[in-house]
């Protein structure tokens, strides 16, 4: 199965599943607000997305909200996940309880950390499984990755675990201007 279009310039990730093997086409567009048609050409023909922000910078997060309406004016209904980066960082500058536009709109939402490889597969393995219509879906291999620039901090990825928990139970907002406490 491929996921993602062929004619965009992408990098090929393989994964192994209990169903064979599936090969996604990623293609990374870097947030490109200036060239937004550029970008647009990025997502005609997609399957599936992954929009990530960084965790340590509030502006990245502030364009969320534009992202995901721009996926979903030139994409008719694909599966998105959101996506936190740079979750092995102390230095956080969001905070689990203030990011609620995953939980408004439905999105699957995971930390993870390029650096550490923390959580690099938990994005694929849900957007395989929405694709294959398969919850029983299951990487019977390692994803293989570069080795780890960082270490992740056991302490801190329970503290992170623990806040998204608290978060999740929660009561969202009814006003749609409270992402601007951010």
């Amino acid at each position: 199965m491929n996921i993602f279009r062929k004619s965009s310039p992408a990098y090929q990730l393989k994964f192994y599943t209990n169903s064979g093997e599936i090969i996604f086409n990623v293609s990374d567009t870097l947030g490109q607000e200036r060239l937004r048609g550029i970008r647009d050409s990025y997502y005609i023909g997609g399957q599936c997305a992954i929009i990530m922000f960084d965790l340590t910078s509030r502006v990245t997060y502030r364009n969320v909200p534009m992202w995901y309406a721009d996926l979903a004016r030139v994409c008719d209904n694909i599966p998105i996940v959101l996506c936190g980066n740079k979750a092995d960082l102390k230095d956080r500058k969001l905070k689990a309880k203030s990011m609620i536009f995953h939980r408004k709109k439905n999105i699957q939402y995971y930390e993870i950390s390029a650096l550490s490889n923390y959580n690099l597969e938990k994005p694929f393995l849900w957007l395989a499984k929405k694709l294959t219509e398969n919850d029983t879906l299951l990487f019977t291999s390692a994803v293989i990755l570069r080795s780890p620039e960082r270490d992740m901090d056991p302490e801190l990825i329970q503290k992170y675990e623990n806040e998204l928990l608290q978060a999740a139970s929660c009561s969202l907002l009814d006003d749609d201007d409270d992402d601007d406490e951010i």
